[in-house]
Order: C-alpha cells, then sequence, then structure tokens
C-alpha cells in the first residue's frame, strides 16, 4: 500500500473528524464533501469501479432510510406522549426520585438506557433517553452526549445479543456457541471492573463540562450512589450470561439494575446530602409551574406507552418465539446490486421504529386524539427530520462505499482491512492495546456494533493466531471496542441530535463522547495485555 493510498483509506475518517470536530461544520454540510471525496479517492486511487460505488450507495441508503425509520418513530412517540401530557407525568415521576441531575441521569442514561439497548439496540436508548433528559431541563448537548456515553456497555448484548450472536458468527465463520459463551463471559468480566464506574464518570462529566463551577468533586459526590448503581447492573448481567445465554444480559441486567436502585434512592440511602443542578435550571415551558396549568395523567399510564414498546420489542427479538420470523419475512430485498457482490435489504416491521409508531397510534387512539391533532404530531415530527436526511445519506453511503473497496483494478483489499492489516504489522504484540481501538474504528464508519463485529473479527481472529494470542480474549476487546465506537459514530450522533433538535451540533456531541471513548478502549486495551501475558506465562 503506497502513501496514496494510504491516505485514500484513512480519507473517511480524518474528513469526518477534520469537518465535524476541528472545523464544526454541520453534518449536513460535513457529510456530503466526505462522500464526494470517498467516491473520488475510491475510484482514483483505490481503483474501485463505479458501479460497484454505485450499488454501495444504494446499499447505504437502504441502511440510512431503516436510521430514519427509527428516528421518525422515537419523535413521533416522544411527540405523542407531548401531545397527551404523558411526558410531563414521565418528568414528574423522575423527579419525585430525585431532584438531583447526577441521580436522573443515573436512572435514565445508564439504567433505564441500558435496558432499553438489551431491547431494542440500533440507537433505541439515545433516541428515547435524551428526549427525556432534556423534557427534564438538561441542556441538549450534554443529554445526547451523556446518553451515547451511558448506553454503550450495555450495547454488547444489545438487540437480545445481536452484535454476538450475528455479528460474530458473520465474522468468523466456524464459531461454536461455546466460543461465543467464551467470548461474552470474558467480555462481561472486564466491565464488571471497567463499566461499573460509567455511572460516575457520567456524574463527572456534568459537573466539569455542563456545571457552574466546571469541577471534579461535584461530581465524586455521587460516588456511593454511582457505584452502585455500576454493579447493579453489570453483576446481574455476568450472572446473566453465565448461568442463561448471551440475549438477555442488557435487559436483564437493566430492569435489575433499575429496581434495585430506584428502590435504594426512594429510601433515601446512598444519595449525596446536596442537590446538584444545572447553572439557571429551568424548566421547559411546557412544564413551567407559571404556564397554562396542564392535564395529569397517573404515572402508570404515563409510562405504559414506553412500556408497550419496550415489551414489544422484547417479545419481538426472542429466537424462540415466531415473531421475529413473522416479521422479518416482510422484506425488500435486491441481490447483487448491478451484477456486484454487495446487496441491500429492509425488514420495515422488524425495526424499532415501526414498533414506536405502532405504540404511537394505539395511544392516540385510545387518547381519543383528533385528527386534526394527530396531522399536528406527523407535521411536527418530520420537519425536524430534513436536515438528518441529508446528513444519513450521504454519510452512511461514505461509509458503504469504505467498506465495500475490495473490489478494485488495484488487487488491494477492503479499505478497513488494508488499515488493520497495516495496524498488524507495526504493533506485533501490543496488539491487545490496539484491537478495542479496531473495533471502536469499525462501529465509528460502519455505525453499528453489529457491522464492526461483522467487518473486523475475522481480522482480530487472524492477528490473534499470527501473534499466538488467545482468540477469545481478543474476539472480547473487538466486542468492548465496538461499544466504545457507539459512542462517537457519525450515524448515532446524527440522529440522536435530530431527536433533541441539535441538528447541526454534532461536532460539538462528538468531542463530548471522544475521550471518554478514548479512555474506555484504553482502560479494556490495558486489561487485555495484563490478561494475555499472563496467559503466556501460564
Amino acid at each position: 500500500m503506497t502513501t496514496l493510498q494510504l491516505f485514500a483509506a484513512l480519507t473517511p475518517i480524518l474528513i469526518t473528524f477534520i469537518t465535524l470536530v476541528l472545523l464544526r461544520y454541520p453534518a449536513s454540510v460535513a457529510m456530503p464533501f466526505g462522500y464526494v471525496l470517498t467516491v473520488l479517492m475510491g475510484w482514483g486511487v483505490w481503483g474501485v469501479s463505479l458501479r460497484h460505488i454505485v450499488a454501495a450507495t444504494i446499499e447505504g441508503w437502504v441502511i440510512a432510510l431503516s436510521i430514519l425509520i427509527i428516528v421518525f418513530g422515537a419523535l413521533f412517540l416522544l411527540n405523542t406522549l407531548k401531545q397527551i401530557y404523558a411526558l410531563n407525568a414521565i418528568c414528574n415521576g423522575f423527579s419525585k426520585i430525585s431532584e438531583d441531575r447526577r441521580v436522573q441521569c443515573i436512572v435514565i442514561v445508564w439504567l433505564f438506557g441500558s435496558f432499553l439497548e438489551g431491547v431494542g439496540g440500533f440507537g433505541t436508548p439515545a433516541a428515547i433517553a435524551a428526549p427525556l433528559l432534556v423534557a427534564l431541563g438538561f441542556p441538549p448537548v450534554a443529554a445526547v452526549a451523556l446518553a451515547l456515553i451511558g448506553a454503550s456497555p450495555a450495547v454488547s448484548f444489545g438487540a437480545v445479543g445481536t452484535p454476538i450472536i450475528i455479528g460474530m458468527s458473520e465474522g468468523v465463520p466456524g464459531l461454536s456457541a461455546e466460543n461465543l459463551n467464551t467470548i461474552a463471559l470474558i467480555a462481561i468480566s472486564i466491565d464488571v471492573f471497567v463499566a461499573s464506574l460509567f455511572p460516575l464518570c457520567l456524574s463527572l462529566l456534568m459537573t466539569r463540562f455542563f456545571g457552574a463551577n466546571k469541577n471534579w468533586k461535584e461530581g465524586f459526590d455521587v460516588f456511593p450512589l454511582a457505584l452502585f448503581a455500576g454493579f447493579s447492573f453489570t453483576l446481574p448481567a455476568w450472572l446473566t450470561v453465565y448461568f442463561i445465554g448471551i440475549e438477555l444480559p442488557s435487559l436483564l441486567g437493566g430492569i435489575t439494575g433499575l429496581l434495585i436502585t430506584t428502590f435504594v434512592i426512594r429510601r433515601g440511602w446512598l444519595v449525596p446530602k446536596t442537590i446538584w443542578t444545572f447553572p439557571a435550571d429551568t424548566l421547559p415551558d411546557d412544564r413551567n409551574p407559571d404556564s397554562e396549568v396542564q392535564p395529569t395523567l397517573p404515572l402508570w399510564k404515563a409510562w405504559l406507552p414506553y412500556l408497550s414498546a419496550a415489551l414489544l420489542l422484547m417479545l419481538s427479538r426472542l429466537p424462540d418465539l415466531p415473531f421475529k420470523s413473522m416479521l422479518m419475512s416482510v422484506k425488500w430485498q435486491w441481490n447483487q446490486i448491478f451484477d456486484t457482490t454487495i446487496s441491500a435489504s429492509l425488514s420495515p416491521l422488524f425495526l424499532p421504529g415501526t414498533v414506536f409508531m405502532l405504540v404511537a397510534l394505539i395511544t392516540l387512539i385510545v387518547a381519543k386524539v383528533r385528527l386534526k391533532q394527530l396531522a399536528e404530531i406527523t407535521h411536527h415530527t418530520t420537519s425536524k427530520l430534513w436536515p438528518a436526511v441529508l446528513a444519513l445519506g450521504s454519510s452512511v453511503p461514505m461509509v458503504r462505499v469504505f467498506i465495500h473497496s475490495e473490489s478494485n483494478d488495484n488487487g488491494l483489499s477492503a479499505m478497513p482491512l488494508a488499515l488493520a492489516d497495516a495496524a498488524v504489522s507495526y504493533v506485533q504484540g501490543a496488539w491487545p492495546v490496539v484491537a478495542p481501538f479496531m473495533g471502536a474504528l469499525g462501529s465509528f464508519v460502519s455505525g453499528s456494533s453489529t457491522f464492526s463485529n461483522m467487518m473486523f473479527s475475522g481480522l482480530q481472529s487472524q492477528a490473534a493466531s499470527m501473534l499466538q494470542l488467545d482468540q477469545t480474549l481478543i474476539l472480547a476487546l473487538q466486542l468492548l471496542g465496538a461499544n466504545a465506537g457507539n459512542m462517537i459514530c457519525v450515524a448515532n450522533v446524527v440522529a440522536a441530535a435530530a431527536v433533541v433538535n441539535l441538528v447541526g451540533k454534532e461536532g460539538q456531541i462528538i468531542r463530548a463522547t471522544v475521550v471518554p471513548m478514548f479512555l474506555y478502549c484504553v482502560i479494556i486495551g490495558i486489561i487485555g495485555l495484563i490478561l494475555s501475558e499472563g496467559a503466556m506465562t501460564m
């Protein structure tokens, strides 16, 4: 690989970092530019045919459509709950648990978000948790960044284990069920020590970067509760992997932690004595006590739509039930687009967004909402989507061109694999430190930990074999790194920003999440290196 070819392979990563993070362009401007430059480099330098580029672009549009359906569904449900004043009741319910923003964040982002990740995955936690935080009075940038960071450890077992069951299995054909369980157990064992600190990290980020005093100490004041909440998720998740399997750890860990931690908070145990809030902490207009008096709903009725959506998502994803195959049977598919190896498919009924829309429509019918109000909800939802359409419609095709660049005239492998091969040759024995970053790179460019595992698990397995490292350990590091990459991947950031009306602020969000992503990978990598060296000396 020549220097020019190396630059071509790095183009999508460099362009995303420079335009979004350094130059602070909105994604709706930066991503079309990145797509055009990636296409030119892929065609002119890498030697990818125009037919292959067009096919990859079409596949990217189909994937972008699936993301937009999720975003639309989440927004539609959110606006429905606003219309019937259920969101007011939910926010008041969280305020009654605690008025402390640190405590609210731990409950909503870390525990409820992890439960949502286990149920639906694919952007569901940020799509629901971020607007809840905004409705409570969190700054929108803080809400999105915290939602992206907080639910990332649960991604290992998101959507009922999809990143492992599908991602790892397809990435490394021939992995047995025992291998997958071992990989999952190693990953969650590492996270018991690392991810259990995430609630504390969320508190520290809030107080240091969004608080009035801009210090770390106020974040540390919630240490006992944060640590308790951390273990209340990771330990049940570990037990689930060990005794049950890899489908339900995030789901059961999230709901168990939510129930236990909420009980502790309501009893006033481990809760900091001083209530912490944001500077100029005010309620949104629709919750302002000085505004027009709003109707109220019982808390259980207000939560019923979200709980119903979670239940439907869980039922639709359990492999032993017939619903998954029924929903996935309704599929649009284009195989071998323009006689290439690229195919695209869309199962609209299986997407979380479709479940959100169904629950929202049932809620509107039960609440006897008029057609005029339905039209207002629909208009309010669609009006916020157009910038996200442009951003996703260019960023996802850019990534698919990058991933599918293996069909070229120069005899090169795909760009991400070429970068990974170069990394293997340079780092050698330090590969356990690099392995999580490879997983994060996969999620960053593909928008999904499942795709990251599909893309890089084979290479990780090959690197482990070449360097005589434990394959299951390296694949566990890949899995954890793919979680970290979800904090900064453009597709997730754009989608979450659209839900809270932050389109154009994507670079600011990535700047807030990139350091936690980096630290997560570094710590995981160091632990992986220690474990690999220990295994080699035994």
